[in-house]
């Protein structure tokens, strides 16, 4: 039997950007040699291949799991160096720790008039808070278009509560989509809610797919030079989702 012990924080002083020692990504997925991921492969405990899956309920929760996934939905596209970042092409970062999305300022603007033009004529834009948003009194699909970004090889379709995000209590959407102070887009978890994202390192590429977060997943393992198959769960409660939030899957960090 291998035993492998890592370490794990409930709680750091100061604030995230004081110093450069706090900027650990608290589990450390980078493509580095020293993140979790990397020493597990090294080791042959699993495929250089991680996933995640975050619940788009309030309850949060969702599902980590290492190995390569075995559902046949899931599209994928290339990653593009850097290597210690996870980009997509058109300077496009996933990170599951920001919250909302940011496009650069080409895209945004072409990406917020589309929104408007397509969205019913019932419904009359307003800023609230620097953000388009909307008075809806009817299901999101009624009224909203999906939106689909493309990259190389695939393109993501967003559902628009995907892209909007609800103010509690007085029925109204904003759009989400801020628009990014620098020359780079960001994918935060906005987006990737609701969807199994496949970082293969491997093959350096990342998938996705629509999936159900409460469910289980089925991974491929190695075990005595074959493949088993295995169920990884749904964690329970806030557990998993107070880790995604506070930092775990810092994808733009270099922890190498």
């Amino acid at each position: 039997m291998v035993l492998e012990t890592y370490r794990c924080t409930t709680y750091e002083l100061g604030g995230l950007t004081s110093s450069l020692s706090t900027l650990d990504g608290i589990f450390g997925f980078s493509q580095g040699p020293l993140s979790v991921i990397s020493q597990l492969s090294s080791r042959g405990l699993t495929p250089k291949v991680f996933s995640h899956c975050l619940k788009g309920d309030k309850k949060g929760g969702g599902i980590l799991a290492l190995g390569e996934i075995l559902e046949q939905s899931i599209v994928y596209s290339p990653l593009v160096p850097p290597r210690h970042n996870y980009y997509l092409n058109l300077g496009t970062i996933i990170e599951s720790v920001t919250t909302l999305a940011y496009l650069v300022e080409e895209a945004y603007v072409p990406f917020i008039h589309a929104i408007t033009s397509a969205v019913s004529p019932s419904l009359t834009p307003f800023i609230l808070d620097e953000n388009q948003c909307y008075h809806v009194t009817t299901s999101l699909a009624e009224v909203f278009p999906a939106v689909s970004l493309n990259f190389a090889g695939a393109s993501m379709v967003l559902k628009p509560e995907e892209y909007l995000t609800r103010q509690e209590g007085i029925g109204v959407w904003c759009i989400g989509f801020q628009k990014a102070q620098g020359g780079v887009t960001i994918l935060g978890d906005l987006v990737l809610k609701d969807k199994i994202i496949v970082y293969d390192l491997a093959l350096q590429r990342i998938g996705w797919g629509n999936y159900d977060c409460s469910s289980t997943v089925n991974v491929s393992i190695p075990s005595s030079n074959t493949r088993q198959r295995s169920g990884s769960r749904s964690s329970s409660g806030d557990v998993l989702l107070s880790v995604l939030t506070t930092g775990f899957l810092v994808m733009y960090m270099s922890l190498a």
